[in-house]
């Protein structure tokens, strides 16, 4: 509950975690526009990045893990490696949250907020994600009123897991290094 009131009052963000204001959809930086359930994120289309992915980004993945998740491929490659390890509920989570704040029509997310509960929240689940209770609680209370940034709370918890878990053991992955020698490989044989 700290963590929600500190927000709501403005109060300085804890160390780790993220600013409210700050894009969700990119974590290119750019400013949220709005408050509340009136917050937008910047467009994808502001900040496409599904060009064919090059061996400097994949080289650049290993110093932010925000910049594997602005690219599309970045995220199919991590998604790949996450379900060799039985943990892509995590990303997919994330990307379903990503998805849901984009959406304007209240009947819409409801519909959607429900289905992410049934899906991740829910301890019936198959592909639940592990959460603290208070934030599941909180949660299932918010499914009476939904809105399009209901589960912020819990993004922001799994997108600091992957962060912290998930993406080291990534890039010390043959799935990574496997990608990284096939763009190096191309770009020699390129010259």
């Amino acid at each position: 509950m700290w963590k929600r009131h500190q927000r709501r009052e403005g109060l300085p963000q804890a160390p780790g975690q993220l600013d409210p204001n700050i894009c969700f959809l990119c974590w290119c930086g750019c400013k949220a526009r709005g408050e509340g359930s009136e917050r937008q994120t910047c467009t994808e289309k502001e900040h496409t990045e599904d060009q064919h992915l090059s061996l400097d980004e994949v080289i650049a993945w290993p110093r932010s893990f925000q910049v594997m998740l602005r690219s599309t491929e970045g995220r199919d490659v991590f998604l790949e490696f996450l379900r060799s390890e039985y943990r892509e509920e995590n990303l997919m989570f994330w990307i379903t949250c990503e998805e849901l704040k984009k959406e304007t029509n209240s009947s819409v997310i409801a519909e959607k907020a429900r289905i992410i509960y049934r899906d991740f929240i829910s301890i019936f689940s198959p592909k639940v994600i592990n959460l603290d209770s208070w934030v599941r609680d909180g949660i299932m209370q918010s499914l009476s009123k939904p809105s399009s940034i209901m589960f912020e709370e819990a993004q922001l918890h799994i997108y600091n897991f992957m962060r912290r878990n998930l993406f080291p053991r990534f890039l010390n992955s043959a799935v990574y290094r496997d990608l990284l020698n096939s763009k190096k490989h191309n770009a020699l044989t390129k010259m």
